[in-house]
């Protein structure tokens, strides 16, 4: 059985933990390939039971399936601990998440200086969420990172900590004016987190391909969305990995030969937390109801999502640079109400139609969206189960947007529960 990425399509916040869930039953293991607890996922149970999770993968709420947190992602082992407990106390089995050895670890001192250096960038800020993310993966590039299986060393993480605050300390005391950081605090108080779950460590790329090897189902989940990714995303806004299906490949030690299907979600609009360029935003109350409509706020932050209508020149970009077989299109039922649906087809930059997304920052800021203005419905959606039950404007909606996106919609979300999906086409690859 080929090994499935799940990746958003927009900026993220499109609904993969649905996504997820709907695969659950199909799927033996689940994988979360990079970034870090600046990502959330909401699930909602047939129960009603609402899960937010921000760095454990979706699958921890399907009984028998085995969760990974890959190599390519970085762990703060307090929110680990934390998010751990409280799935514990709500009588989540966890007992089949597994941690990557070569995972890299946030350190309180990344977390101490994301969020400095954001106050001190003032207006020119990222828009980061001051977890810590950046500075961890800036050290694990500079190659003076420190990873999970350095937990299992006191000997090693001492000296990788206190080689690691000569510098930090000194960028923390004498450029932010900030208190210096203790090593032996800093040591002492990863190895007390680390008593709590080195028994999850393991060599899950091994693990991996010999699931494979057996003829299971791989699910890679990717966190954030195309458009922050840190190489093809609206740069410098973006995070600091690679939330690309091709990110899922080194993130997790999974050949890409392996993969044959990746599925990209879609909200049936658009939206995006944080600073950054967003052509089809909308300022005024349409944003507003869309935004109270679709319960558009943070999983992890709980900061009010940016909203607009669908942006198909973003869409096919996902498809080209995901390689994406499948999308799942959430939240149709958000558009309910509506006498006519925009849809964004293309940009006008600087008097010029753009069909494709824009190749200079520069531009990209300078965007103006085309729309298409569609006939909008209704009714209430919400308890569709096929594609022939939504009213007769749904249906073309979903389909002018698979003619204009660049790939086929093969599930359809019309409500928040795991049930409200509409599935046109096997996602599966099998």
């Amino acid at each position: 059985m080929p090994a499935i990425v799940l990746i958003g399509a927009q900026w993220g916040d499109e609904g993969k933990g649905k996504a997820t869930d709907l695969l659950g039953d199909r799927i033996q293991w689940v994988v979360r390939y990079q970034g870090g607890n600046n990502a959330g996922h909401t699930v909602v149970l047939p129960d009603g039971q609402s899960f937010a999770l921000h760095l454990i993968p979706s699958g921890i709420l399907s009984p028998g399936v085995t969760n990974v947190i890959g190599n390519g992602v970085v762990v703060d082992p307090g929110v680990l601990l934390e998010e751990l407990a409280g799935l514990e106390e709500r009588g989540v089995d966890t007992a089949r998440l597994l941690i990557s050895s070569d995972a890299h670890l946030i350190m309180p001192y990344h977390v101490a200086i994301d969020k400095v250096t954001e106050r001190y960038l003032g207006k020119s800020k990222i828009g980061t969420t001051g977890r810590g993310i950046g500075p961890a993966y800036q050290d694990k590039v500079s190659r003076v990172g420190v990873r999970v299986q350095d937990l299992l060393d006191e000997k090693i993480l001492r000296q990788k900590v206190e080689a690691a605050l000569e510098f930090k300390n000194q960028l923390l005391v004498k450029v932010y004016n900030r208190k210096a950081m203790d090593a032996e605090q800093v040591v002492d108080g990863m190895l007390e987190h680390a008593s709590a779950f080195a028994h999850r460590i393991a060599d899950t790329r091994l693990l991996l391909n010999q699931a494979l090897d057996r003829g299971e189902n791989v699910l890679l989940e990717g966190s954030q969305g195309t458009l922050l990714d840190v190489d093809h995303g609206t740069y410098p806004f973006v995070t600091s990995s690679n939330p690309t299906s091709g990110g899922a490949c080194a993130g997790s030690g999974i050949g890409p030969t392996r993969i044959t299907t990746v599925i990209g979600i879609l909200k049936a609009y658009t939206t995006r937390v944080g600073s950054g360029p967003f052509p089809s935003e909308l300022h005024d109350d349409m944003g507003e109801l869309l935004r109270k409509t679709g319960g558009e706020f943070g999983v992890t932050t709980g900061r009010s999502r940016r909203t607009g209508w669908f942006d198909a020149v973003i869409a096919r970009y996902a498809a080209r640079v995901n390689g994406i077989t499948d999308y799942f299109l959430t939240k149709l039922d958000v558009l309910s109400g509506h006498e006519k649906v925009p849809v964004c087809v293309a940009y006008e930059v600087d008097g010029e139609r753009v069909d494709e997304m824009p190749m200079t920052q520069t531009d990209v800021h300078h965007a103006v969206p085309v729309y298409e203005e569609l006939p909008g419905w209704f009714e209430d959606i919400s308890h569709c189960r096929t594609f022939e039950e939504l009213p007769a404007n749904a249906r073309a909606y979903v389909e002018h947007l698979e003619q204009i996106s660049g790939a086929r919609m093969s599930a359809i979300g019309v409500g928040p529960g795991r049930e409200q999906t509409i599935v046109r086409h096997d996602m599966t690859g099998a």
